[in-house]
């Protein structure tokens, strides 16, 4: 599927900004057999004094910037064409949980993909013993790592209410699973913190959705938004497999990958620090639009 991309970021600020560095991520991923990056680019109002592309450990194309002057509103703009490839057909033959930790012993890589990356707690995800026993209801020794991660996610989707004011972007996953409400961000962290703690290395996904109801149908949670589901290590065989639990399906052509990362706090669009004080505010607009292809060709 091949898709017209379009991002603007815009932060207003109550007393004016100076001395401002960011980290943005917002461009999609190239990914083999997963999606392809055509061509994008990245503008910033004010144009910055300083800026400088990066790749970072897991592979994310990352800007650097810095505004010297004061400045009362910062944009970040962004558009790319990508194509995205339809989802591989699953076969069952995932590792069963009994087996898993015997497989990535013998995971010798320690690359951007490894599971070993994938398996402890991190910065946004620490252990969490509740969120653990909520996983092993669904995780039975004999059962296939895919089946499991299935069936959480698909319990994530019944126990919790999509609430866009219920948590921040501060939220630990402790907290989204006791209310049992948050959004994509929360039901990622909960998905992967249930995973880890049943020995499943599990990853989050940052991205866009596009999004189309059938007649009758509510439209998908996540749409013109930046979005987040998850990664689950299914085994050597399988390798990585996502699922998004906010929408209790398996990730298809319709989730495009901006980065993978152990939690949040590796894939975050934007991350930065200012000369500044009081409040600011934050406005989002995402478009994902198909691009029609003519005899198959684009």
């Amino acid at each position: 599927m091949l898709y017209d991309l379009s991002l603007k970021m815009e932060y207003q600020y109550d007393t004016p900004a100076s001395l401002a560095r960011h980290i943005t991520r917002v461009m999609p991923l190239s990914v083999t057999q997963r999606q392809r990056l055509i061509a994008g680019h990245v503008k910033f109002d004010p144009a910055p004094s300083e800026e400088r592309g990066f790749t970072d450990f897991f592979g994310h194309p990352a800007i650097a910037t810095l505004i010297n002057p004061p400045h009362q509103r910062f944009a970040i703009m962004m558009k790319a064409r990508v194509n995205v490839d339809a989802p591989r057909t699953m076969l069952e033959f995932t590792t069963v949980l009994s087996e898993l930790k015997r497989e990535y012993d013998r995971v010798l890589d320690l690359g951007r993909d490894s599971p070993h990356h994938f398996i402890g707690p991190s910065s946004r995800i620490p252990l969490d013993r509740a969120i653990g026993a909520y996983g092993r209801e669904l995780a039975p020794a004999d059962s296939s790592v895919y089946q499991i991660a299935k069936a959480i996610c698909a319990r994530i989707f019944e126990d919790f209410s999509y609430d866009g004011e219920a948590t921040t972007v501060d939220s630990t996953p402790g907290e989204a699973f006791r209310m049992r409400r948050g959004v994509c961000q929360d039901f990622s962290h909960v998905m992967i913190s249930a995973l880890r703690m049943i020995g499943v290395p599990a990853g989050y996904v940052s991205g866009y959705l596009r999004t189309i109801p059938p007649p009758g149908k509510p439209r998908l949670e996540g749409a013109d938004a930046m979005h987040a589901w998850v990664r689950v290590w299914c085994g050597n065989a399988t390798g990585w497999v996502e699922f998004d639990p906010t929408n209790n399906m398996e990730a298809g052509s319709d989730h495009i990958v901006v980065g993978y990362g152990r939690d949040y706090a590796d894939v975050a669009p934007v991350l930065g620090v200012m000369k500044t004080y009081g409040e600011h505010k934050a406005s989002q607009a995402v478009d994902v639009t198909p691009v029609q292809t003519i005899h198959g060709a684009f």
